[in-house]
């Protein structure tokens, strides 16, 4: 899936489609990032109950995964279009330029979160404090994110391919970072929980988490519901808004919508608990509360050297995409500005926001506005795709008329921001919440709004339209069938140096477990922070030569 084809206006032809790996792969590896290291944390934070933090979590992310599954995956493979083409085909140019200035500013900040966090692993080296407060409180803090801005901003523009693959290097490594940072302290945890000697059973680790790590407070204001929404909305710009159309355009099936789950379950699921029982743990073992220490502070006391590469590495495999993005937003608005300069203008403007340390310790509430800012696109682009054709409308009919601006998509997006924004402010709804009613209420404005303007009508464009349309999806199936009766085994033979490589990547990957599990059965942190380093290091080299060798990236520039 070329990058360069990022704003295609064209749907992806039959030859590009791509099998299960591809989704299985890029769901895992995305969402084991450097959020999970804050996301987790924060949680210990609410004041919520273990029991509340577990099945919420759990019901959240199922949610997250049915959206993939039953709205972004099968809209992106029915049209094959990016969700740009698609809402510039929907609304008009002219939504589009505005939509990429908010889509693009709401990555500069969410960039600019994974930077701080990177550099708040790096600042643990030269003793710099923790930064908790909304402002820079020591200067060699704004140094480090200036170093580790100016480091993701060039990988950003020069090395996006190697660095995505990496990426997926990392991600087996970073999940087994999460449990064994989770497993060597607990018993730090359960030393400072009365009436515990130890985990031998479940409710011995119910015991734990509810009376130190998910503590709950009467006056938290925040329960069970508020994590399920949490969970949901925190990928919404993904799914309910459509984002992910870009990837999936490219799934040969729509039912590949579901690898989500991978990404859900073990990188928000699982690391969002890990990192949880991290912090509690490392607050206690640095005798203060979580809210004063950052994701370099916590995986540092837990992992040690390891701990720091995990953070700088969770950091740097998200900001670096997510800039990348962003400046391919902002030069959506005109390309003759080239995609290089718009990256470096932008990774400028995210590693000044990310000085500010606000970015990462409001982080739970900057995704639930990030989502809920594009979730009324969503409604417009599902009300058009499923609903009109049901009702009698016609698709596309703003484009069919000529129209620059599609006024009742616009006119919805906009209200429905204000509707949102009332719907917070006034204290109706806890921001989490608004999902649902705004989603039906963008919906039910959007028909109305279209009714009146021309949707009703038909047009003679639509009817050629929608049987080149028929015919490019009749010649996509013929091609697949074809594709189905003729394939072969098309697996690349690694030459012997590779495969030994990947079987060490394996065996140093299980010593990491190993190491985890002999530190929390004999109460000796000291064996991870001692030792991890050496399979982590050796596991980075086999690990990337062998994925290198396997992709081809070894032989291209």
């Amino acid at each position: 899936m070329s990058t360069a084809s990022e704003f295609e206006t064209q749907p992806v032809s039959p030859d590009k489609l791509q099998g299960p790996k591809t989704f299985a792969a890029s769901y895992s590896g995305e969402h084991v990032a450097g959020t999970e290291f804050v996301i987790g944390a924060l949680f210990v934070s609410w004041g919520v109950g273990a029991s509340d933090i577990l099945v919420g979590l759990l019901l959240g992310n199922l949610l997250a995964v049915l959206t993939w599954g039953l709205i972004t995956a099968p809209i992106s493979t029915d049209t094959r279009l990016t969700l740009y083409a698609y809402l510039e085909k929907i609304a008009g140019p002219g939504t589009i330029k505005l939509y990429s200035v908010i889509n693009g500013i709401l990555f500069c900040v969410l960039a600019g979160a994974m930077i701080t966090v990177s550099a708040s692993a790096v600042q643990v080296l030269f003793n710099i404090p923790p930064q908790t407060d909304w402002y820079p409180t020591n200067p060699g803090f704004v140094a480090v994110v200036l170093g580790v801005g100016a480091i993701v901003v060039y990988m950003a523009v020069k090395g996006f391919k190697k660095l995505s693959a990496f990426a997926a290097v990392c991600a087996p490594w970073m999940i087994l970072m999460f449990l064994v940072g989770a497993l060597v302290l607990l018993p730090a945890i359960v030393s400072a929980t009365d009436g515990v000697s130890g985990i031998s059973s479940f409710e011995d680790f119910l015991t734990i988490a509810n009376n130190s790590i998910w503590v709950q407070k009467s006056d938290a204001g925040v329960g069970f519901w508020h994590v399920a929404a949490f969970a949901w909305v925190a990928n919404l710009a993904m799914h309910g808004s459509l984002g992910d159309m870009t990837l999936l355009r490219f799934a040969k099936h729509s039912r590949y919508g579901y690898f989500s789950a991978l990404g859900m379950f073990i990188g928000h699921y699982l690391a969002w608990i890990c990192a949880g029982i991290m912090g509690a743990g490392a607050a206690i073992m640095l005798g203060t509360v979580i809210t004063q220490l950052d994701p370099g502070s916590v995986a540092y006391q837990a992992l040690g050297a390891s701990g720091i590469i995990a953070v700088i590495i969770a950091g740097w495999t998200t900001s670096n995409p997510t800039i990348y993005r962003a400046g391919l937003a902002f030069n959506s608005l005109n390309p003759s500005w080239g995609r290089t300069r718009v990256t470096i203008v932008v990774g400028i403007v995210t590693t000044i926001v990310a000085c500010f340390p606000f970015v990462f310790s409001q982080l739970l509430g900057f995704v639930g506005i990030m989502g809920l800012m594009l979730a009324p696109v969503g409604a417009v682009i599902v009300a058009e795709h499923w609903i009109f054709p049901k009702i009698g409308f016609t698709r596309y009919w703003s484009k069919y008329k000529g129209n620059i601006t599609n006024i009742p998509a616009f006119a919805t997006w906009i209200i429905s921001l204000l509707a949102a924004y009332f719907l917070e402010s006034s204290g109706t709804l806890h921001l989490f919440f608004i999902l649902i009613p705004i989603w039906i209420f963008a919906t039910v404005l959007y028909i109305g709004l279209a009714a009146l303007m021309g949707a009703k009508s038909h047009y003679p464009a639509a009817e050629v339209s929608e049987k080149i349309e028929q015919e490019r999806k009749l010649a996509e199936k013929s091609f697949l069938a074809e594709q189905d009766k003729t394939s072969s085994d098309t697996s690349i033979k690694m030459p012997f140096l590779a495969v030994s490589a990947n079987y060490i990547a394996y065996i140093a990957l299980l010593t990491c477990v190993g190491l985890g599990i002999a530190a929390y059965s004999n109460n000796n942190i000291n064996i991870v922070h001692n030792w991890i380093i050496v399979p982590t290091l050796i596991y980075f080299v086999t690990a990337t030569y062998a994925h290198f060798v396997r992709t081809g990236l070894l032989e291209k520039e």
